[in-house]
């Protein structure tokens, strides 16, 4: 089992930058590919971004290219998520995803997902 807790979200005014953290404990995080994925209030759990276990490769929705990073650091067995210029249609909940198939947080099969957080909520005032 592997728990997942998110951090780092808040109120942010437009423009700005929210870094998130997504810790990993319980069994190893080794295999697992990582993601972040957002729920607006009405709208459905849509796919931001993912990180590949095996190679560091990246993958974005293309409304974040340009403007949010996912990193990782396994030693920590953490992943974050840096959000810069960010507009008021990030406003959501945002949840880390943890999944050994890196095609699963990739074409956001959320049903498939291995693990979830529980989300934190980004709030990106106009």
């Amino acid at each position: 089992q592997v728990q997942l807790v998110e951090s780092g979200g808040g109120m942010v005014q437009a423009g700005g930058s929210l870094r998130l953290s997504c810790a990993a404990s319980g069994r190893t995080f080794s295999g697992y590919s990582m993601g972040w994925f957002r729920q607006a209030p009405g709208k459905e759990r849509e796919f931001v971004a993912a990180i590949r276990w095996s190679d560091g490769s990246t993958y974005y929705a293309e409304f974040v290219k340009g403007r949010f990073t996912i990193s990782r650091d396994n030693a920590k067995n953490t992943v974050y998520l840096q959000m810069n210029s960010l507009k008021p249609e990030d406003t959501a909940v945002y949840y880390c995803a943890a999944d050994r198939i890196i095609t699963t947080i990739v074409r956001g099969r959320t049903n498939d997902m291995n693990y979830w957080g529980k989300g934190t909520l980004v709030t990106v005032s106009s």
